[in-house]
């Protein structure tokens, strides 16, 4: 098949939120792009991800001039409920932070709005890009072949963003003996379910219960997003809607007169649960950047807040590149991000170590892990800990 010769300065692979926003970036610095998605546009702005962003993602969202349909339609909260032993304690994020928040939107509107910018820019992007393959990424011209609507194509460039997620073509193009991968596995999973229904509470509820964990969340006004503990080989078949509904009215309702609001099951789906790093977070002309580069469990809702954090750095390595000629923010982009990583991972391990049930746990694990929930709770530093860290931590400055 002939092949058509196309030529950018960063090649970026992968259409979600982190290959999105440093395009996006990266225009507005005035460096080209090229991004290639292996999935349809359609599929890629219903994916139904993570939903609450932390004040610095938010932030970063409005600096860079995406942030309006956010700040019209996300739901700002200033606290979370810790729910055990039948009660629920209010963690007060703002009060204990000096004001920070999160924010409920969805990661899927993030795309919506990212991709629209894109559009508006008339700044590439290639849907349904097939046969994606990196070469010469030791080089100094790597340059990437896909094939898009029957043609090839070979895109020659500067370097490489591999955004396209643990499973993508950009870090296994990496040889393994150059990375050092570290993981856990947890023996259990999320049975997550999207409902037509409007939220019953207006903040996030955590819940340890003797069944399992639970999560109380909401997508919008109207939208409610749940999940239940189970394990990882669930068969969805075994959980018609009349169960999962039972299912959360016993983990989530405390006999004081709150209850879910049921409705329409929208989506229904089981989310497995690892923990994942891979150093560095780059090899010659390619930066890995979010899932490309590390898992969290979603209990401490770090995964896109993290991505967000890595194309903020990648793109000023790239803008003073660019602009400076010169190569040590590149050099030094995974240290650079890999403290605030290993702190996201930290946090999300423990929120997950905290409110789960773990099958090999004896009764005296299983009293540790409830005085420690105790201790957050009627502890000021402890709670303030819980909160800096939900929050997200404030970026570090950029340097140079």
């Amino acid at each position: 098949m002939p092949q058509t010769s196309m030529r950018t300065r960063v090649a970026i692979i992968g259409a979600g939120p982190a290959g999105l926003l440093l395009g996006h970036l990266l225009h507005r610095a005035g460096i080209d792009t090229v991004i290639l998605e292996d999935c349809s546009r359609d599929h890629v702005e219903a994916r139904i991800r993570a939903g609450v962003l932390e004040q610095g993602t938010v932030d970063l969202l409005d600096e860079a001039g995406v942030g309006e349909r956010m700040r019209r339609q996300g739901l700002v909260h200033h606290g979370i409920d810790l729910l055990f032993d039948g009660r629920r304690h209010r963690i007060d994020l703002s009060g204990l932070t000096g004001g920070r928040a999160i924010t409920v939107y969805g990661q899927h509107e993030v795309v919506r709005d990212l991709i629209c910018a894109r559009l508006a820019a008339c700044a590439p992007q290639y849907f349904e890009a097939g046969d994606v393959r990196l070469h010469g990424i030791d080089g100094q011209s790597p340059s990437v072949s896909f094939t898009h609507a029957g043609q090839a194509h070979v895109l020659h460039c500067d370097f490489i963003a591999g955004c396209d997620g643990s499973h993508g073509v950009s870090r296994h193009a990496i040889p393994p003996s150059a990375l050092q991968v570290f993981e856990r596995t947890y023996p259990f999973a999320w049975l997550g379910i999207l409902a037509k229904a409007p939220p019953a509470a207006n903040e996030l509820i955590y819940a340890s219960h003797a069944r399992g964990f639970a999560l109380f969340s909401m997508r919008s006004p109207e939208i409610t997003r749940l999940y239940l503990q189970c394990h990882p080989d669930e068969d969805l078949a075994a959980w018609p809607d009349d169960r999962v509904w039972e299912e959360l009215h016993a983990r989530l309702e405390t006999g004081d007169g709150w209850h879910l609001n049921e409705g329409l099951v929208l989506q229904k789906g089981v989310t497995p649960m690892r923990s994942q790093v891979t150093e560095p977070m780059q090899y010659g002309r390619l930066f890995l950047a979010g899932d490309a580069a590390h898992i969290v469990p979603p209990t401490g809702a770090k995964g896109m807040n993290l991505a967000v954090a890595d194309v903020r750095n990648l793109a000023h390595a790239l803008a003073v590149h660019y602009r400076d000629q010169r190569d040590d923010l590149l050099a030094g982009y995974s240290a650079a991000c890999l403290g605030r990583v290993w702190r996201a991972e930290h946090f999300s391990w423990w929120m997950t170590s905290l409110l789960h049930r773990f099958d090999d746990y004896t009764p005296f694990m299983a009293r540790l892990q409830h005085a420690e929930l105790e201790y957050v709770c009627s502890s000021g530093a402890a709670a303030r800990s819980l909160a800096e860290n939900y929050v997200g931590l404030p970026f570090a400055p950029l340097a140079g």
